[in-house]
């Protein structure tokens, strides 16, 4: 079982990352863009695992987070936050495609209603200080919802691991567009991302082995 170990260097990098946050070091910036790649690693080793389906739109959507994450640096002359929102919506639709089509193993629970709520609240709240983003946003929490919701569908660590990418958008959406956010929120983005990603990608890899034993 190659695969669990290919996870350890995104785990350094991850914790790498957070601490850099956390002490305000030089290589926050790069160490970010690292996760992704690094995430991809045991998935690529996992290449044989079918359906074939599953591993592209899993890689499609590391990809597609990986734009997100550097948006800044890939395409200094565009506006990064929208840039960021379209990156990453694109990258919830590859999840949710993925959860729907091969992954869901139960019915929605009743419980995911909470996602719901989550989007309605988080449009009353931030809604005022999005300016003309409030379109670009409110479609963003829908398919960061969705994703969340349809994770609940499938393996533990798949719920699990949405909750986390939840908790963690919430808290960059508070750090975006509301004035005077702690800083130990900026690690904490960070560390429920990671988390998030990784135990989603974990999940679904778990779930395939299954598949295709």
């Amino acid at each position: 079982m190659l695969w669990p170990w290919a996870f350890l260097p995104y785990i350094a990098m991850s914790i790498a990352h957070v601490i850099a946050l956390a002490t305000d070091a030089d290589f926050a910036a790069p160490t970010k863009l690292w996760l992704m790649p690094l995430l991809a690693v045991p998935v690529i080793v996992s290449l044989r695992l079918r359906p074939v389906f599953a591993i592209v739109f899993l890689l499609a959507a590391i990809i597609f987070s990986w734009l997100g994450d550097g948006a800044g640096a890939f395409f200094p002359a565009g506006p990064e936050l929208p840039l960021m929102l379209l990156f990453f919506g694109l990258a919830h639709i590859a999840y949710i495609t993925l959860f729907v089509r091969t992954l869901s193993v139960t019915r929605l629970p009743w419980w995911t209603l909470v996602y719901a709520a989550w989007w309605i609240v988080m449009i009353i709240v931030l809604g005022p200080h999005t300016g003309g983003l409030l379109i670009a946003v409110a479609a963003y929490g829908l398919v960061l919802g969705a994703t969340a919701a349809f994770a609940a569908r499938c393996h533990p660590l798949i719920t699990i691991g949405g909750v986390f990418f939840l908790l963690s958008d919430t808290l960059l959406a508070f750090r975006l567009f509301l004035p005077d956010m702690p800083d130990w929120t900026s690690p904490l983005v960070m560390l429920t991302y990671t988390l998030g990603q990784g135990l989603i990608v974990a999940g679904a890899l778990t779930a395939l082995r299954k598949k295709t034993a």
